[in-house]
């Protein structure tokens, strides 16, 4: 069976550009009329989704063709299509950056491009970069170019004046306004849920992307980028191998960089979730197994150091055997200190001996997996903090770029604790997930 739907991928000549702020905007503009809007991620990014949420009203997912891969990103497209009366994909980095990039997703499933270029210091090179963009990969499906951050409407003709003889290309003109910028910090833009006015910065964005050709386009016109998603065929029932098995799960403003559709696994392998934050200080519920996700602990180490109920009850169930995984930020805790980028080390959870150093200089960044005994988990790592301990690693991932194969990150044990700077995908393997929260799992 075949749904169809408009369909869009939101992409930029770079990163910065503006892609999350075009995209949530066009999302929460038809939301907000009562059309039915499903967004996605193009990459693994665990911030902007936070934003396309609150436009849509749904979960979020990612699409990747090599950490989700393209059976995975085929069903839900699929599905997304036969619910939506408009789908919206954002792009990551620039449109040809990676491997894969947005281009490629883009032509494998035929979705149109939207190029947003940030034009505020530009004027007739804007053409040249439109153009680029639409005839650098031959077969590129294209919707066309919105100018981002103008100065005037004078300067929104010259934009437009410049793309010459392609003038059907020409969605329309953002102003630049600060009303409707979204923050940024270290690993990209601030969570959603932390500003109390995220929302009426969504429909500023929307107001303003109202006034242009792409924003007054009902559904009759945006039928024109009408795509064809094929079902998969069905596949096998996941085996239920956590049935029975509690598993609690830290999610706060620190602990806040969890894939929807890792959620999704683990309750289809039968286990049952529970939610603490450790930043209210919530002891660990009863539970079989912990998940502590990345986050942002070097914002709130002062918080986290504290408390002690957290720190108490996580020790308590280390003590016990207990399974824990602990990913990114959700392992830098675990050692002995923190040192916030403000060089005063914060005494933490002392679960792992060791230290975690916040750094100005990126330390780690791209795809990554890991090889378990049950099963090839892939993911990726991205982070700014270095981790110095006495622990020997028990295995490294692999980093993955363009089929090339090297050392990535560390992964420790302790007990039944299990720690990496890696960020899992779940549903990349099941059976490896499940061992992750099992006694003697991924041993």
């Amino acid at each position: 069976m075949t749904h169809h739907c408009p369909a869009i991928l939101v992409a930029a000549p770079a990163s910065g550009q503006g892609k999350t702020t075009v995209a949530a905007a066009l999302a929460r503009l038809h939301a907000r009329t009562g059309r039915r809007v499903r967004a996605f991620k193009c990459g693994p990014d665990f911030l902007d989704p936070h934003w396309l949420a609150l436009a849509t009203g749904h979960p979020v997912h990612n699409l990747d063709l090599w950490m989700t891969g393209e059976d995975d990103a085929r069903a839900r497209l699929h599905e997304a299509a036969g619910q939506a009366d408009l789908i919206v994909v954002e792009g990551v980095m620039g449109l040809f950056d990676g491997e894969p990039s947005a281009a490629d997703l883009a032509q494998r499933f035929g979705l149109p491009v939207l190029a947003v270029i940030d034009a505020s210091a530009m004027a007739g090179t804007f053409g040249a970069l439109a153009f680029g963009l639409q005839h650098f990969r031959p077969g590129l499906p294209w919707a066309g170019v919105l100018a981002n951050r103008v100065a005037s409407e004078r300067h929104a003709q010259m934009l437009q004046d410049a793309l010459g003889d392609n003038p059907s290309d020409w969605l329309g003109a953002v102003m630049r306004d600060e009303a409707f910028a979204l923050p940024e910090r270290h690993l990209g833009l601030t969570v959603a849920a932390e500003l109390p006015d995220a929302l009426a910065r969504l429909d500023a964005a929307a107001d303003a992307l109202a006034t242009t050709v792409l924003g007054q386009m009902d559904g009759a016109a945006l039928a024109r980028w009408s795509v064809g998603f094929e079902a998969l065929d069905d596949e096998p029932a996941l085996a239920p191998l956590l049935q029975g098995k509690s598993i609690a799960i830290a999610r706060d403003a620190a602990f806040c960089f969890i894939y929807p559709a890792n959620l999704d696994v683990l309750r289809t392998l039968g286990a049952e979730l529970i939610f603490f934050s450790p930043l209210a200080d919530e002891p660990l519920p009863p539970c079989d197994a912990v998940w502590l996700p990345g986050g942002y602990p070097e914002l709130h180490a002062t918080t986290l150091a504290a408390g002690t109920r957290a720190r108490d009850s996580l020790r308590a169930h280390v003590l016990a055997g207990r399974p824990v995984w602990a990913e990114c930020g959700g392992m830098m805790p675990l050692f002995e200190f923190l040192v916030p980028s403000d060089g005063d080390a914060r005494v933490t959870w002392g679960v792992l001996p060791g230290r975690v150093v916040m750094q100005a200089r990126l330390a780690a960044l791209g795809p990554q997996q890991l090889t378990l005994p049950s099963g090839t988990l892939r993911g990726h790592t991205f982070h700014y903090s270095r981790c110095e301990s006495p622990l020997a690693p028990v295995r490294h991932t692999e980093s993955v770029r363009g089929g090339a194969r090297a050392v990535g990150e560390a992964v420790y044990r302790a007990g039944a604790v299990q720690a990496s700077y890696f960020h899992a995908w779940f549903p990349s393997s099941p059976a490896a997930t499940a061992s992750l929260f099992s006694a003697g799992g991924a041993s």
